[in-house]
């Protein structure tokens, strides 16, 4: 796999540095690593989010007015360090608390926790929200629990322009705490992704195979078949989020009042007949944007068979897994609110809606 390098062990750095350059709004800091955008209004949550490289845009391209205030990069595949997260939210911290938006891996959860407890430490108020969107994973014994994958992005433009608009730390936390249990994500992989510093592909795909339910760092999937027609995997994805039950389980959440940790039951509601959505068709890296446009148009198909509303959509690359070809499918069920929000303008690197946006 030849890719526009120069030394494996510099390419998040120089990547970065690159991207900072290219945006003057932004801030770079490379000891500790994060980016944070200029300018963050008094009196304003922060919104901090993170985790490992190669999932670009997410997390850095999104840093901007209207959604992330700071974003902590680790290596590529690998979860930023406790001292990254606990600069950034020093940084960004503006009065008013910092929330982070953490994705549902071993290695991100432990890294903010930590990070939430040296903020709380300085005073700094702070509130952690997993995001568990794949039902790729049914979850169980042996498992951490559903993987954070495609509604991140959803949850990162919702919540963030919830804090522009002046919403408070507990408010905000709800939110996005509504947005993931609204959310359900499935993906396939038409090919692997060779990590720099590996120089080998993650694992291996014949030419005529794909993986079903494959995670963003190379994970194993649910099922490996045969190339398919894309109107046939569409409607394997979406058999997978519309069959998806209820949901139950238990995370540890910040309480701010004590400080302690505290043990929370959530519960995501199944899909079903007459609910609205927003939703992303999402390329994994090495997807051509008219093939996933061919994807939505079946999406949209299915969904209109089965009595519910695409009311908002967003298309093309915004979580990828280096250059691995294939795409995930990501339905948020959106109530009024949220829908406001996600039509709100936001000025990122990655992603930008006008203030006249039709929609």
């Amino acid at each position: 796999m030849k890719k526009l390098i120069n030394e494996p062990e510099n390419v998040v750095d120089e990547q970065l540095l690159g991207l900072a350059a290219a945006h003057p709004e932004l801030y770079l800091n490379m000891e500790p690593r994060y980016l944070c955008r200029k300018n963050i209004p008094d009196g304003k949550v922060a919104i901090v989010s993170g985790g490992g490289s190669g999932h670009d845009p997410m997390h850095c391209g999104y840093v901007g007015y209207g959604m992330l205030d700071g974003a902590c990069p680790g290596e590529i595949f690998t979860s930023p360090t406790p001292d990254q997260i606990y600069a950034c939210a020093k940084n960004v911290h503006r009065g008013a608390g910092v929330l982070f938006l953490v994705k549902n891996y071993t290695g991100d959860v432990f890294n903010f926790e930590t990070a939430a407890e040296l903020c709380m430490v300085e005073g700094i108020q702070v509130q952690c929200v997993l995001i568990d969107d794949d039902v790729a994973i049914k979850g169980g014994e042996g498992t951490a629990g559903r993987r954070g994958v495609g509604v991140t992005v959803l949850a990162e433009k919702i919540v963030g322009a919830a804090a522009e608009a002046g919403y408070s730390l507990k408010e905000c936390a709800d939110l996005c705490r509504r947005v993931n249990l609204n959310g359900r994500s499935m993906g396939v992989a038409l090919s692997s992704c060779t990590v720099p510093m590996a120089g080998a592909p993650t694992f291996v795909l014949g030419d005529d195979e794909v993986e079903i339910g494959i995670g963003i760092h190379g994970e194993p999937g649910v099922e490996r078949m045969c190339m398919a027609r894309v109107d046939d995997l569409v409607e394997i994805l979406v058999e997978h989020i519309f069959s998806d039950p209820v949901y139950i389980r238990v995370v540890r959440e910040l309480n701010t009042d004590t400080g302690q940790w505290e043990d929370v039951q959530l519960v995501s509601e199944p899909f079903g007949e007459g609910d609205e959505f927003i939703a992303l068709v999402n390329g994994m890296g090495g997807t051509p944007l008219g093939e996933l446009y061919s994807v939505y148009r079946k999406l949209a198909e299915l969904c209109e068979e089965r009595g519910v509303r695409i009311r908002r959509n967003l298309v093309g690359t915004y979580i990828s897994s280096l250059e691995m070809q294939g795409c995930s499918i990501s339905l948020l069920r959106a109530d009024a609110e949220m829908v406001k929000l996600w039509d709100a303008p936001a000025l990122t690197s990655a992603l930008c809606v006008p203030e006249c946006a039709v929609k």
